[in-house]
């Protein structure tokens, strides 16, 4: 119910950057395809919620029903740094590694899912389409996230498969993927040789694209840290000492999210690619996939900011979470 307010301040804030970035691209002979692709928000469904319960009601085989919801209707125990219900599992831990310059912060969240649809996905505004925007703790707020991590930015590029709670958004194939599927097995795979709906057949249930991985049959993968992910203006590398969000995979069922903060000195320098395969290595995962970075990179729990971006606790807003509902339900222990 609190929630009108403050959206609406996010919207007229994003109006002033446009015009803002408008005036900026006038001024200094620049062209309105950068305004129009990077700023201007680009609706496709505007209505995520119902979309997702229409595509839901149409499946004939039953198989897209909402079971991930269960975890917003089943009370759970939470503390400071956990969180429990039923076979579903949230511990979150803070690392701290080096000293002065070359110190390093981050946060590990081990989750474990009673089922793999307990975790979900949504999106900024419950719209879907690019440069739609919100911060990771109002998304997370919005769907009652007892955790919360930021997505892959889908928003930001009009290519990858994008597949979200067993429904299908996006269909086109452009880069390495990670898909989440009904099982409890989470794999990569490449985009560019399958489609869309042959995945949610064989059982995804949720896809990001973004990468690199990692981490395969639990080993750094080579030559990660000369990997671009998009070469268009404004993103045209991942590389250096960064702030970054990945997630691994111990187990079916068993996954680990990792939040490094960066371009800090002396609380968090960030770190490189292999850096990040590194820690998730030293966790136990066996696959592990890098996911949008910088100033995104942001962990949600208990309503609560975890991490701290940038070292300025300010987030940026990002066009997606994966998150696990239930928190106006659980129990403070």
């Amino acid at each position: 119910m609190n929630n009108a307010a403050p959206r609406k301040r996010r919207k007229v804030r994003r109006v002033v950057v446009a015009s803002s970035l408008a005036f900026v691209l006038v001024a200094g002979g620049g062209t309105a395809w950068a305004l129009d692709r990077f700023v201007v928000d680009h609706v496709e469904i505007s209505d995520v919620t119902a979309y997702e319960a229409q595509q839901s009601a149409s499946s004939s085989s039953g198989d897209s029903s909402d079971a991930g919801s269960s975890s917003a209707t089943n009370s759970g125990t939470i503390t400071s740094t956990s969180y429990t219900s039923g076979d579903t599992d949230v511990s979150i831990k803070k690392v701290t590694t080096g000293s002065g310059d070359d110190t390093v912060t981050y946060y590990v969240a081990d989750v474990t899912l009673d089922d793999a649809t307990t975790l979900r996905s949504a999106f900024a505004n419950d719209e879907f389409g690019t440069n739609i925007v919100e911060d990771t703790s109002d998304i997370a707020a919005d769907n009652d996230a007892v955790f919360a991590v930021n997505g892959d930015y889908y928003g930001f590029r009009d290519t990858g498969i994008v597949i979200r709670n067993g429904v299908v958004y996006r269909d086109k194939g452009a880069r390495e993927g990670l898909a989440f599927y009904r099982d409890g097995h989470v794999e990569v795979y490449d985009e560019t040789t399958t489609n869309a709906q042959t995945l949610v057949d064989a059982g995804v249930w949720n896809t990001l694209s973004f990468g690199p991985a990692l981490l395969e049959d639990g080993q750094v993968v080579d030559g990660i840290d000369d990997v671009e992910v998009d070469t268009n203006f404004g993103n045209h590398s991942i590389q250096g000492e960064q702030p970054r969000t990945a997630i691994g995979v111990i187990d079916d069922n068993h996954l680990v999210f990792v939040v490094v903060d960066g371009r800090s000195t002396g609380y968090s320098k960030g770190v490189t690619m292999t850096g990040l395969a590194d820690i998730m290595k030293s966790l136990g995962a066996t696959t592990a996939y890098n996911i949008d970075g910088g100033g995104s990179s942001t962990m949600v729990f208990d309503g609560e900011l975890v991490n701290d971006p940038l070292g300025k606790g300010q987030e940026r807003g990002t066009s997606d979470i994966l998150y696990i509902g239930g928190l106006s339900s659980a129990v403070s222990s």
